[in-house]
Formats: C-alpha cells, structure tokens, sequence
C-alpha cells in the first residue's frame, strides 16, 4: 500500500483510485480507512479518491509519545494536510465522520480557500454542555474510561478483548436495520489488537479531542470567524451519542452549511448510508465530474 511522506514522523498509508477532482475521506474510531470502501467505490468513476488510516490507526504509523502534541484534531490535520500537498490535490473535497469529521473540521478552519467543500457526520459544534445531560452521559462513558491506564491494561493486546470492545460499539451505535458483517469485525481487530494499536487509537481522546472535552471548551465564533468552506452536514437518525436535536446550531459555527437528515442510519454514516455520503460528495463535486 503507498504512504506519503512522514510529517512530524507519521507516515500515512493510503488507498487512491480514479481519476477527476479530488475526494479525501477521513475514517472514524474505532474504525480504519475501510470505513469509507463503499464511498469510495461509489465515488471512483468520476473523482480521484484518497482514503487514509490517521495517524495511530490502521497501516499508519504510530508513536508512543505525548497525545495532546501527536495526536490532536491538529496533530492529525498536519499529516492529512501534508498528505494533500505532497499528492497535489487542488481543493479537495474532503468527508469525514467522528474523528475524521473533526479533522475535516480543523483542516477547514485553518486552510478554507483550499478546500472545495466539506462532507460531515457527527460530531459537530453546538452541543455545549447538552453532553452532560444524563442520557448522554450514558453513552460517552467510554471516553472518560481513556483515560485510564487501565484501558490499556485491560484491552490491548487481547484479541478477546479487542473483539468484544469493538463489536459494543459498533452495534449498539449503529441503526435499527444495520448488523455489522463478521468479516468487518474480524479486520478492525486484527488492526487493534496488534500491542500497541489499541493504545495508540484512544490517543485521541487522551489528548482531549473527544466530544465530551471538546464540547464543553467551545464556544460560537464571532460571525466572520464561522467555517467558510461549503459544507454539506449528514446528520443520523439513531445515533446514540448525537441525537438530531443537536443540529441546532449548526449556523453558528459554519457560514454556508446544509443539513440533511438520514433516517434509519446509525453513527457509522459512511458504512451504513454510503449512497448518501456518496451523493453529497459529487453534489459539491464541480458540475460534470
């Protein structure tokens, strides 16, 4: 598989195929790139498609070193970002959800007259302190469980583990009508059972870039100041940890924003509704791609 070139020593690994303006799809955890295959698929025929594992996931590389300096929303946005320079992509559109939309979100903040548009699942901004609420707080008890060394010393490493903390997730964040295919389940624990790997994957919320520590930090930009790339917000019907009335706000923070709400999908948007993530990329696509 290629990799680009290592910014602050990560390496990222990537899938590309077909030709035309160019897509970025950013997975999510606990996932990997195969996250967005179905998108990608869908997408090949008429954009130049790039999937990478973030930094600590997947084929990527990972680093044991302190998380809020190698693995932030802007730690990971550096190496997508010299991503798309080093392979010569002219604006992007880049898609994401979880993490990956978070990194979407921090690349458009920083570098907007280089993207084209953006593509986004939850989490987004707005949610305040609703994240406290204690019907959220029942779902986001895994993020304070992170912190913990005894994360690691329980989970990593152990393939049975591994196995059965995944499988949690990835079915009881998905929709009514999703089950997630055996096969799904069995390469993500191959990826995170490797020493290390699940380690390196909650990095992320170690370096408080979880929803619960990033939601209850932010606060609505001055109007100038709102994300200014045209984003398209695909927002899940039974997601557990991001209830469409939390899309409220969305106004606040980005300037030019269109909500569409997907009923019957779960949290794993690009797996479970890859024709709608796929159609709301080629409609920011320029028109004949």
């Amino acid at each position: 598989m290629p990799r680009g070139r290592p910014v602050d020593g990560f390496s990222l690994e990537y899938d590309r195929a077909g030709s035309g303006p160019p897509v970025v799809l950013l997975h999510g955890w606990p996932g990997a790139r195969s996250d967005q295959q179905a998108v990608a698929a869908l997408l090949r025929d008429g954009a130049d498609v790039v999937v990478p594992d973030l930094r600590g996931f997947g084929g990527s590389d990972r680093h044991d070193r302190r998380p809020a300096d190698a693995y932030s929303a802007a730690a990971q946005a550096d190496s997508v970002c010299g991503l798309i320079e080093e392979l010569q992509l002219e604006r992007p559109v880049i898609a994401g959800y979880d993490v990956g939309g978070r990194v979407a979100q921090t690349i458009a903040r920083r570098l907007p007259e280089d993207l084209r548009a953006l593509v986004l699942a939850p989490p987004m901004p707005g949610i305040g302190e609703r994240i406290l609420a204690p019907k959220a707080q029942r779902e986001f008890w895994y993020q304070p469980f992170h912190q913990l060394a005894l994360s690691d010393r329980l989970i990593d490493g152990d393939a049975r583990a591994v196995r059965a903390y995944l499988e949690h997730f990835w079915s009881h964040w998905s929709g009514p009508d999703f089950t997630p295919e055996p096969e799904r389940l069995d390469a993500l624990t191959a990826l995170y059972a490797r020493p290390g790997a699940f380690r390196a994957s909650i990095a992320w919320y170690r370096a408080g870039a979880g929803a619960l520590a990033h939601s209850l930090a932010e606060r609505p930009p001055a109007p100038l100041d709102r994300v200014a790339v045209p984003t398209t917000v695909l927002w899940p019907e039974h997601d557990p940890l991001f209830p469409q009335a939390w899309s409220d706000r969305i106004d606040e923070f980005f300037a030019d924003a269109e909500l569409r709400r997907l009923d019957g999908v779960g949290h794993f948007v690009p797996v479970e509704a890859p024709e709608a993530m796929a159609g709301a990329i080629r409609d920011r696509l320029p028109r004949g791609a």
